[in-house]
């Protein structure tokens, strides 16, 4: 499941390069490519994780890349770029909803350079508005059809009337701690150099004008939602600072070269080290249960490495107890995070609903209604028998408790699930 989002890192990182070459050189490029890879949002959560994020930030390169050799391309040779720059743009905004402000971003730049100013007066770049307009129409399509459901969820986010004076801090910290500090903060500085040479060097005013949306739209609605920001949305916008970093390693090291001590290689292979004996840490921790699980003894469902772990012992255990046997059985549970493990384990043959009250897909794929009077297998971790009870009995005739189900590693029991077995789902 891994596999295409590892491949399609790889075709980030070349657009990483590209861009950086493309706007400053090809040395600022290949150290935009390095810097990107070590950061662990990027390198590892969105390089090898099965999110959205990955086809984003493909998409979203792909999509500066097509734009910086518009911009600078002949009238007469530019439609290609624009055109392709559209259809790149519209499987970004087809891949996650923020990529948006990152697209709001070109329209800044465009407004706000002299250069390039005159490009708004053509056709060229409407023409690529259409053309990501027309690739991100299915998604219209679809929402118009299931009453906008995710619009409304993606845009209930932001809803709120509290005020929470720290919260953009509190963002900022979160995204600093997710890129690693030591990139975070010269992603920052880079930024503000962009800032203080202005639209006059317009290599780092669009990198600045694509970047500047996605990172402070986040920390202002901060300020007044009632959830929590995640710390990764404003990441398409730091996506676009990295060429900028790049280029000022590329100074800082051509002034290393005129008797200026850099400091810019022991930062480089420092921050590779960490990254590769943190990710050797953890990685050696859930594969092999060690070497943290040799000096702490977590209790079960403490374990910080849970969620990097299957539950695949789930269907041997249940097939034991003949669980499985049962005609028209339904697996449920609280949470669609473990309905994800859960229908993981068991695989397709299984309808997997969740009893809480954001089932998220699995709402969609598998609705509640469509299993009334069907007995449900109930898989709920956390969840004892008088919240169970409490919680989610008017939604049975009633609930038998069955003895839990333990996921181990090893011997050592990593979780403990209560089963329930609810009777003629209303």
């Amino acid at each position: 499941m891994r596999l295409p989002f590892i491949l399609l890192f790889a075709l980030s990182t070349w657009l990483m390069y590209r861009l950086g070459a493309e706007l400053f050189s090809p040395r600022a490029g290949l150290f935009a490519a390095i810097v990107f890879n070590l950061s662990p949002l990027f390198g590892i959560a969105f390089g090898t994780f099965v999110l959205p994020d990955g086809p984003l930030v493909a998409a979203l390169l792909a999509a500066a890349v097509f734009l910086a050799f518009a911009l600078e391309s002949g009238r007469d040779k530019s439609l290609p770029w624009w055109l392709l720059a559209g259809l790149a743009a519209g499987l970004a905004l087809f891949s996650k909803y923020n990529a948006i402000l990152v697209l709001a971003g070109a329209f800044l730049y465009l407004a706000t350079s002299p250069r390039h100013r005159h490009w708004l007066a053509r056709r060229e770049p409407w023409l690529a508005v259409l053309v990501a307009f027309l690739v991100f129409l299915p998604t219209l399509a679809w929402n118009a059809a299931h009453g906008w459901t995710s619009f409304a969820f993606q845009g209930g986010r932001a809803v709120g009337l509290a005020f929470h004076p720290l919260a953009p801090g509190i963002v900022f910290a979160g995204e600093a701690l997710f890129l690693l500090p030591w990139i975070w903060l010269p992603l920052v500085l880079s930024a503000w150099g962009a800032l203080r040479r202005g639209p006059g060097a317009w290599q780092g005013w669009l990198l600045l004008c694509l970047a500047a949306p996605a990172v402070l739209v986040f920390s202002v609605i901060a300020l007044w939602a009632q959830g929590r920001v995640l710390f990764h949305w404003a990441a398409p916008g730091y996506l676009m600072l990295f060429p900028l970093l790049g280029a000022a390693i590329e100074r800082r090291l051509a002034a290393g070269a005129h008797g200026v001590r850099p400091r810019v290689r022991p930062w480089l292979i420092g921050t590779a080290c960490f990254v590769v004996v943190a990710t050797a840490l953890v990685s050696s921790e859930v594969r092999f249960d060690w070497p943290v699980s040799l000096a702490i003894r977590f209790p079960p469902g403490r374990d910080p490495t849970l969620q990097l772990r299957n539950w695949h012992q789930l269907r041997t255990e249940l097939a034991a107890r003949h669980l499985l046997d049962r005609p028209g059985l339904v697996i449920g549970t609280v949470r669609w995070p473990d309905a994800a493990k859960i229908a993981d384990a068991l695989g397709p043959g299984l309808p997997v609903v969740v009893l809480g009250p954001e089932p998220h897909e699995f709402g969609l794929q598998h609705p509640l209604a469509s299993y009334r009077g069907r007995n449900v297998l109930v898989l709920a971790p956390d969840v004892g028998p008088d919240r169970m009870v409490a919680s989610f009995g008017n939604l049975f005739a009633h609930i038998d408790a069955l003895p839990p189900f333990t996921l181990f590693e090893g011997r050592r029991p990593l979780l403990i699930i209560p089963v329930y077995l609810g009777h003629a789902l209303r």
